[in-house]
């Protein structure tokens, strides 16, 4: 049968079945550790029966401690599946240019699989709850969230013409993210209550395996050129195919005019701190409402997660509208920005229930940055390199999004008992950084097109001339 080139359903699809387990993991680890601390059952019957016990005291060092006890375990999963994912994700990716993008989106649900299944497993015979490091550490051999969306973006760069087509594709694959994201959450805390862990996980894992069928079966391959063992590579044949994959990564930054070099540096500095601050902050929001004051039961906290998913609607929205009215691509990612500061803020100071859903409505256009920073870096690269660029950006995000996690529960779990909400005002001090290298961008200008040229092989300069030809969306010089 003809294959389809629609990578959205299966964002989709892993999006819902991912987000089924995502927010199950920590309120899981919560739960179990609770019972194991305290020798009680987690007392789940009602969102504030966890915060008026008779006595205060010994309630408020049990809920310390396993605040502590369940950051400290995020960290140590992190930590132990952070570099193979890594390596795997560079080598997949970056691999793709020649073997082709399916690979690069088949391994990680193979992995998503795998860590699904185990937790379920753990889940229905009540393992040890630290099995679940090494699921994550089984699974990363497979790649990650960073190896999926680095294939994803590359597939849609192969299939667009024009910077305008790229940018918003891409944004409407975040916004399918959110939405399927936001239904999943959503689904979650009903799903918890009513039929425990169990039946959750059961239902991603099904999910994921409908969508390892539609990307075996029905997806089309963008790279239609047989990879070959070896090939030549500035007058030197490269025999390793290990070599010829990192080879394509540092080809992006070594063949490249220096203005080219700068721009694309900046915009991938301006990218991952970025990304630090805000991944860092958001993953502490569902064991800051864990915490006293608010205590939120797993209804509200999938509540809470969908209502943060609107931003990928929202923010595509906005990307839309902005783009249409002429914006500049460097002050929409200005406004992404100040979006997520603003709501980090605000969520720090955030006591009651209400405040904590106000806090999400400054957060709207949060996503924002990301397309458009993913679309101005494909932009300077030639088709030839789309696989090493976000091989290197992938690598690079989920390097971030790893040493974030760690950093934030590290810093959390030390400052939760004096002021819980001083991680978010950390968080929005460390966007000053992007914000700076987005004003240096700014200053110098982004007009490379002709020094791409130049350097792009004859044939690919006549694509590019009619790429920025028809380019409608212009950058800030």
């Amino acid at each position: 049968m003809k294959g389809l080139f629609l990578v959205e359903p299966v964002v989709g699809l892993y999006a819902f079945s991912a987000f089924l387990i995502y927010p199950l993991v920590q309120q899981y680890v919560y739960r179990r550790l609770w019972q194991e601390l305290t020798n009680t059952t987690y007392p789940a019957s009602d969102n504030t029966s966890r915060c008026t016990p008779s006595n205060s005291t010994n309630h408020s060092s049990y809920h310390e401690e396993v605040q502590r006890q369940a950051s400290l375990f995020s960290l140590y999963t992190d930590l132990f599946s952070t570099i193979p994912s890594l390596v795997v994700t560079i080598m997949l990716v970056a691999y793709s240019d020649r073997g082709g993008r399916k690979i690069t989106i088949l391994m990680p649900l193979i992995g998503t699989l795998i860590y699904t299944t185990s937790f379920l497993t753990i889940s229905y015979f009540e393992l040890n709850v630290y099995l679940l490091i090494g699921a994550s550490l089984l699974s990363s051999l497979c790649g990650g969230l960073g190896t999926f969306l680095g294939g994803c973006f590359a597939y849609i760069a192969d299939l667009c013409e024009t910077d305008r087509q790229k940018t918003l594709r891409m944004a409407g694959l975040d916004m399918i993210i959110g939405l399927l994201a936001g239904i999943a959450s959503l689904s979650t805390g009903y799903f918890l209550r009513a039929a425990g862990f169990n039946w959750p996980l059961l239902t991603s894992a099904l999910c994921q395996c409908l969508v390892l069928l539609y990307v075996i079966f029905i997806l089309e391959e963008t790279v239609k050129k047989a990879p070959t063992d070896a090939i030549i590579l500035d007058g030197a044949p490269q025999g390793s195919a290990l070599k010829q994959m990192f080879y394509g990564v540092y080809h992006l930054f070594e063949r490249a005019s220096s203005k080219s070099r700068t721009v694309l540096v900046l915009l991938i500095l301006t990218f991952i701190t970025f990304a630090f601050a805000e991944f860092g902050g958001l993953s502490i929001v569902t064991l800051y409402e864990l915490n006293e004051p608010l205590c939120w039961s797993e209804i509200l906290i999938g509540y809470g997660s969908a209502l943060s998913t609107i931003a990928f609607l929202t923010s595509f929205l906005g990307l839309s509208a902005f783009m249409y009215c002429g914006m500049p691509q460097l002050v929409i990612v200005l406004v992404g920005i100040l979006s997520c500061a603003s709501g980090m803020v605000l969520v720090a100071f955030a006591n009651t229930t209400l405040l904590m859903f106000l806090a999400r409505i400054p957060m709207l256009f949060t996503i924002m940055p990301f397309p458009v920073l993913r679309s101005m870096m494909s932009k300077i690269v030639s088709k030839s390199e789309q696989g090493a660029l976000f091989a290197c950006v992938s690598c690079l995000d989920s390097l971030t999004s790893s040493v974030a996690v760690a950093v934030f529960n590290s810093v959390y779990a030390a400052t939760v008992t004096w002021f819980p909400g001083f991680i978010f005002l950390l968080a929005a001090g460390l966007f000053a950084i992007p914000l700076t290298f987005l004003g240096v961008l700014g200053v110098i200008g982004l007009d490379v097109s002709t020094e791409v040229e130049e350097s792009e092989p004859p044939n690919s300069g006549e694509e590019k001339l009619a790429e920025d030809q028809n380019d409608n969306g212009r950058l800030l010089i």
